[in-house]
């Protein structure tokens, strides 16, 4: 059990939506993985963000990119934030297991579109991987705006995770 030491933000698991969790509070920590924690308060299970984890008196992690220069958004940060959230089930980055399928950068909007899958149709915490995406990828230099499109073809297979995944799940064959 923890404290909040300040209000901090998080999403509801596993619809996504933004809460407050007020400075004071407790919170039961149910899970750490890619920096990212998994709290219940008052009941309700709640994700918090690596970056604000400092709110309830854990760890930060902290996402630094190089300086920007000039307003382009570089593909490379965003490919860097997308290597940070994690499969709240499976301890590997979304964009190792195979789920970012496209990022479309538009310069002139400062927009990033990404279009990803889930593991399974029916998983139960694409709202806030989704959320997530959105999240990190707006902490990256000169990115004003994130859409991020859920995806399902072509389906999702293990074939799709990188090597380094794959062994490290116990997929490789």
């Amino acid at each position: 059990m923890v404290v909040a030491q300040r209000d901090c933000p998080a999403r509801l698991v596993p619809v996504g939506t933004p809460i407050t969790i007020p400075e004071g509070s407790f919170v039961t920590l149910t899970q750490a993985l890619g920096g990212n924690y998994t709290v219940v308060h008052n009941g309700n299970m709640a994700r918090v963000d690596g970056t604000d984890a400092s709110a309830l008196g854990l760890e930060s992690e902290s996402l630094e990119f190089e300086a920007a220069d000039g307003t382009r958004i570089r593909e490379d940060d965003v490919w860097q934030a997308l290597r940070t959230i994690y499969d709240p089930e499976i301890p590997v980055n979304l964009a190792d297991l195979g789920l970012i399928y496209k990022v479309d950068i538009n310069q002139e909007q400062h927009k990033v579109r990404i279009d990803m899958t889930l593991t399974s149709p029916t998983c139960g915490m694409g709202a806030v991987l989704v959320s997530d995406v959105k999240y990190r990828t707006r902490l990256v230099p000169n990115v004003e705006e994130v859409i991020v499109e859920l995806v399902f073809d072509p389906p999702w297979s293990r074939d799709m995770m990188s090597e380094e995944a794959q062994l490290e799940t116990g997929l490789f064959f």
